[in-house]
């Protein structure tokens, strides 16, 4: 079964090419992304893929994008850092583009574009987000006066900041959220987050892995970053890496979550 599912990944890989659109964004701006689409003679779910603090992070964005093409699902990874002549922001500690800012601004723009295009199930699109991008799909996922009713039908967060949402009493998701996150994170805590699932109640599926950390899905090495603002360590490092066992489960996990949606 495993062998099957690893030759199902390698063909939709080798026959699924990036379309560079361009999505209509807040304030007038244009944002680049990359859409990918299965091969499906019917309408499809489609999901919005929302980077960390670095940007594009290749190896993990092409595990991903297989994973959910295999599975029937129409991915758009949108650019907010390079669409606005940015780079990293993982060592900026004064931010343009925000977790709960542009970036919230922008993952509803292009749900709202994705869910008008060709090709496309009705029924709302599933916002999935890593790190920063995690946090982007919290803060996309609170109700307020721009929310769309219908837009997103669930949420997926690897590895939020999960203090903002857990320090606003009665916060909860407009749609069915899941988080992942290493009990190791030592960037993003999974303490805040174990506080928000308590707090939210059966709408949120908490997921933690002992000894995890971040970017703990990503087929990379574990290993050190350094001078990252941060940090919750005193000289401001942070681990990040994968983790291939609990990598595995968030796979399954995921594949769940998506299967009960449709």
């Amino acid at each position: 079964m495993r062998h099957g599912l690893m030759l199902a990944v390698l063909l939709v890989a080798t026959g699924a090419h990036a379309e560079r659109v361009q999505i209509p964004g807040p304030d007038g701006i244009t944002l680049q992304a990359e859409l990918f689409r299965p091969d499906s003679p019917k309408p499809v779910p489609a999901i919005v893929a929302l980077h960390g603090c670095g940007g594009a992070f290749p190896a993990r964005d092409k595990q991903w994008q297989d994973i959910l093409l295999t599975a029937g699902h129409i991915v758009v990874f949108p650019d907010s850092f390079g669409s606005r002549g940015l780079k990293s922001q993982c060592r900026v500690h004064d931010r343009i583009a925000t977790a709960n800012g542009l970036r919230r601004l922008d993952a509803l723009a292009t749900a709202t574009w994705l869910s008008t295009q060709f090709g496309v199930k009705p029924g709302g699109v599933v916002l999935l987000g890593w790190s920063d991008g995690g946090s982007t799909v919290l803060a996309a996922a609170e109700t307020r006066p721009d929310s769309s009713d219908g837009l997103i039908r669930g949420m997926i967060a690897f590895y939020p900041g999960c203090s903002v949402a857990a320090g606003k009493s009665g916060w909860q998701p407009i749609a069915n959220l899941m988080i992942l996150i290493g009990e190791a994170d030592d960037w993003t805590p999974a303490a805040p987050c174990r506080r928000l699932a308590g707090q939210v109640g059966a709408k949120l599926d908490y997921i933690s892995y002992p000894g995890a950390y971040h970017d703990f899905d990503a087929p990379v090495p574990l290993r050190v970053q350094h001078n990252i603002p941060r940090s919750r360590n005193a000289d401001h490092s942070v681990h990040v890496g994968g983790d291939p066992v609990a990598a595995q489960d968030a796979i399954r996990r995921v594949a769940g979550f998506l299967a009960g949606l449709n």
